[in-house]
């Protein structure tokens, strides 16, 4: 495991946070350094066709050794969430974890505890890794990048295990939506892939959220406000009201868990003339994220009815949609999964995930990718933790996928 856990140390300290704002792709350099060293790596593992693309895609083959058996892909994402700073990375490893609450080093406010983290109840004895408390780890999706890896490894370094061809493929800004927007099915070449980037131990998902984003502009009047009685129109207050009258106890992720959909504000900015608020809108039945949209505009009639000369708009774009439709029209992709799971010595746990993952793309592109487990705890949070443990039981259903998918 020693390996594995340089890998991913050395993934983790590379900044590659993904930048909403950016016009570029990747979003930020950072993910064309990863994705160079990936490449590299992939290259002295001895796969030739290692290449980094003009989007930074990484794209690999690891040569099959069971005739006609088909080819299957593995995926992870070089970027992490723009919304804790990715920059100077210091990963904590706590070897023979004692149990317990766990403090930041670095930001002692910060802990990580057992009441919240009862997973952490399963790893006691095995080695923790955590951030110093001022950064994100990056587990998501950088567990997934090394477990990929590591089990590249070990089937370039043992040729008796059974499999046909393996096709390796890195992405960008998956955490900002665009992880397959220069990606098609084609270029992966499998009749199935699995992202790497799920949570805990032996989960396997193959149903995620439909989503689609909203900006809601608040527009209004600005004037001196020496002279604005009567003449101006706050958009920051209204934006301010809008946002009150949200379903308060239900819709928002902090009231919801399980199948229930939500909508999230998750930004705002402006001034009096105009107010910009970011939205996310999440549900696993598609059908119900243009009531999700409707109940945004409602919302802005009312404050336009009580703020004559207010306007109020509600614009909303696709994200993606529920994979779960694309991956029943390949049911070998979770029977696979879960006989590979079993032989890895882990008890199959199929969840579904309230969020997404470059799968639900390409599944929609017609390649079902489902999602399977690396260890993730926390993501997108100073708290981020995962458990190296975890992470070489994920390389173990790796190697063992690719045998089950050959015929052996």
């Amino acid at each position: 495991m020693s390996t594995l856990l340089d890998r991913f140390i050395r993934y983790a300290r590379i900044d590659t946070k993904a930048d909403e704002r950016a016009a570029t792709y990747p979003s930020s350099p950072g993910q064309l350094v990863l994705g160079a060293m990936l490449r590299d790596e992939l290259l002295a593992m001895g796969l030739k066709d290692a290449v980094q693309d003009e989007h930074g895609l990484v794209f690999a083959t690891v040569p099959g050794n069971v005739p006609g058996a088909p080819t299957i892909a593995f995926n992870a994402h070089v970027d992490t969430n723009p919304e804790n700073s990715g920059k100077d990375v210091d990963p904590q490893v706590i070897r023979n974890y004692p149990g317990g609450d766990i403090v930041l080093p670095k930001d002692p406010t910060k802990v990580i505890r057992v009441r919240d983290n009862p997973d952490l109840n399963a790893v006691v004895g095995k080695t923790v890794i955590t951030t110093d408390g001022t950064t994100l780890l990056g587990a998501d999706d950088k567990a997934g990048l090394a477990v990929i890896m590591e089990a590249v490894r070990t089937l370039m370094a043992d040729p008796s295990i059974p499999h046909g061809p393996v096709r390796v493929v890195f992405t960008c800004d998956e955490e900002i939506g665009h992880g397959v927007k220069h990606l098609e099915p084609a270029q992966v070449g499998a009749v199935v892939a699995y992202t790497l980037d799920g949570m805990a131990s032996g989960e396997i998902e193959d149903e995620t959220f439909s989503a689609d984003a909203a900006v809601v502009t608040v527009s209004g009047v600005n004037i001196h406000p020496s002279i604005a009685k009567g003449r101006m129109i706050n958009a920051v207050r209204l934006a301010g009201m809008f946002l009150d009258r949200l379903p308060k106890r239900t819709m928002s992720p902090e009231t919801t868990d399980g199948r229930d959909g939500f909508l999230h504000p998750l930004g705002i900015e402006g001034g009096v003339a105009e107010v910009k608020i970011n939205f996310i809108l999440r549900s696993f039945d598609t059908d119900e994220l243009p009531k999700q949209a409707e109940l945004l505009r409602e919302i802005g009639r009312q404050v336009e009815r009580e703020h004559p000369g207010a306007k109020v708009t509600v614009e909303t774009r696709k994200q993606y949609r529920n994979m779960r439709d694309g991956i029943a029209k390949e049911p070998r992709a979770i029977k696979y999964a879960e006989i590979a799971t079993k032989r890895a010595g882990l008890e199959p746990k199929f969840k579904i995930i309230r969020g997404g993952t470059d799968g639900a793309q390409l599944t929609e592109k017609g390649l079902p990718t489902p999602n399977i487990s690396t260890g993730e705890h926390n993501p997108h949070s100073p708290l981020e933790w995962t458990c190296l443990e975890e992470m070489e039981a994920a390389v173990r259903v790796v190697v063992e996928l690719c045998q089950v998918w050959a015929g052996k």
